[in-house]
């Protein structure tokens, strides 16, 4: 799809910036949809599979790339792995979190040829209000995200109506937690390229799951841009909604 909504990090108050910091451009995926259906030159996804379960693991990734013209590299910090359940798991496999302030890093993003990155994707489960993250470049914060954009645009939960709400992965968690929404985000950066991702709960309210990490230098958007905050009416007893539900998780 062509660019439809360009957001830069003053147009919707979510980042902190240097002056002509990139812009960045938040869309999302239809429901269900656990990847990205962006084109690219090249690009790999950190799924998790590999990785075994535990709290406050660092580790190295290739995201899959090993052996393509172009190979993504990229270092994992401080990040909890967990089985398959309710609230994460794309394909019902393993998946990230995080339940704390200080959160896990992705950080030294590179690529073995000078575009670098400038695409960032992940399916994030069971969306509560606490999730953030931040987009890095030389170790600057030029982009941070707010769930509040993207239940604006999607809605909130509980709601029948609203596909977006509950596990959508096949088997028995299937249409659990419908309390929270399950949504592929992604992230196209425009004028700039990202070395670093930052995950962290603030406020702390319940866990930030994700799966999918896909990074890699984008050609074509995808997904439904996430509409500027001044056409859209803020959905806060929504989010406090969330906050609540999540509370009762781990």
């Amino acid at each position: 799809m062509r660019r439809l909504l360009l957001a830069s990090a003053a147009t919707l108050g979510l980042a902190t910036a240097a002056t002509a910091a990139p812009i960045v451009l938040v869309t999302y995926e239809a429901p269900g949809v656990q990847n990205t259906t962006a084109g690219f030159d090249y690009v790999g996804v950190e799924t998790f599979d590999g990785r075994s379960v535990g709290s406050n693991q660092s580790f190295d990734t290739d995201y899959g790339t090993a052996g393509q013209p172009k190979t993504i590299t990229g270092s994992y910090s401080g990040v909890d792995i967990y089985a398959g359940d309710v609230y994460g798991g794309a394909g019902g496999s393993n998946y990230a979190v995080t339940f704390s302030g200080s959160g896990y890093s992705v950080l030294n993003l590179a690529t073995d040829g000078v575009n670098g990155i400038n695409y960032f994707g992940y399916w994030l489960s069971a969306l509560d209000a606490g999730n953030r993250l931040e987009l890095l470049s030389n170790g600057d914060v030029i982009f941070t995200f707010d769930p509040t954009t993207v239940i604006n645009a999607i809605g909130g939960c509980p709601d029948a109506g609203n596909a977006y709400c509950g596990n959508p992965v096949a088997g028995s968690n299937q249409g659990g937690n419908a309390n929270e929404p399950y949504v592929f985000v992604n992230f196209f950066v425009e004028g700039g390229t990202i070395d670093g991702v930052r995950f962290y709960e603030n406020p702390q309210v319940g866990g930030y799951e994700s799966d999918n990490h896909t990074v890699g230098y984008y050609h074509t958007t995808s997904g439904t841009p996430v509409p500027e905050p001044a056409s859209m009416a803020l959905l806060g007893m929504g989010l406090l909604g969330l906050g609540v539900a999540s509370r009762r998780r781990r």
